[in-house]
């Protein structure tokens, strides 16, 4: 049986930084995800959420505490480790987009499969840029698509290899309304269609309201939650 919790994580804490310098970004977090859950992190710049999701997907190692992510323990893996272990299993899209500039659209999606190992990746690359709607973009190169069509891309790239959890860390923040819109509609539907975990992070109050589960932190902190089991 597949395990229910997607996500443990338990008095996980971030200090970066040494010295006088030093900054405690997180500050003993317990946190459970449900598989298939959709959670958002909400709370001001700041306040530890993109810090969370760094910690949560394998992307910056805890200082203290213990994380265990689909099934691996992140506590007891090196970077390499982490690495593979993030493979296939985790995706994620950022503000940023993030996107190679002298890859092309199908590129920017097909090498991480490669990577993977995909035998098809070109052909899943292409699959999945015609599912978001860029069917006719395959062969452009990210400075020659807007920002809400490269935004795009990234969500292609982040759930082309079906990873068992999507992370989103603002994924609106560089977009305008109505594009930004659409790309949150487009998150949801692609999670919905393949039961993967979700955990967005978000300032918006609004964004969150559409997820089942909505935690709040402050000061590297959960200081309130809403929803879920």
């Amino acid at each position: 049986m597949a395990d229910p919790i997607a996500i443990a994580a338990r008095d996980v804490t971030l200090r970066l930084g040494r010295g006088d310098a030093a900054v405690d970004v997180l500050r003993g977090v317990n946190l459970d995800v449900a598989a298939g859950e959709h959670l958002a992190i909400l709370g001001p710049s700041g306040s530890g959420k993109s810090s969370l999701m760094a910690v949560l997907s394998g992307l910056e190692r805890a200082t203290s505490g213990s994380v265990r992510v689909a099934g691996a323990d992140f506590s007891a893996l090196d970077e390499d480790g982490l690495a593979r272990a993030r493979r296939g299993r985790i995706g994620i899209v950022l503000q940023a987009f993030h996107l190679i500039p002298t890859m092309t659209a199908i590129e920017n999606v097909a090498v991480p499969l490669e990577l993977a190992g995909r035998r098809d990746a070109r052909a899943a690359a292409e699959r999945e840029l015609i599912a978001v709607g860029l069917g006719h973009r395959l062969g452009h190169y990210p400075g020659q698509l807007s920002g809400g069509e490269q935004q795009r891309v990234g969500i292609a790239r982040a759930t082309a290899c079906r990873p068992a959890i999507l992370f989103a860390d603002e994924p609106t923040g560089n977009l305008d309304a109505t594009t930004g819109a659409a790309i949150v509609d487009l998150l949801f539907v692609q999670a919905a269609e393949t039961g993967t975990t979700l955990v967005l992070i978000t300032h918006d109050t609004t964004l969150a309201a559409r997820c089942g589960r909505v935690i709040e932190m402050r000061d590297g902190r959960i200081v309130a939650a809403a929803g879920g089991v």
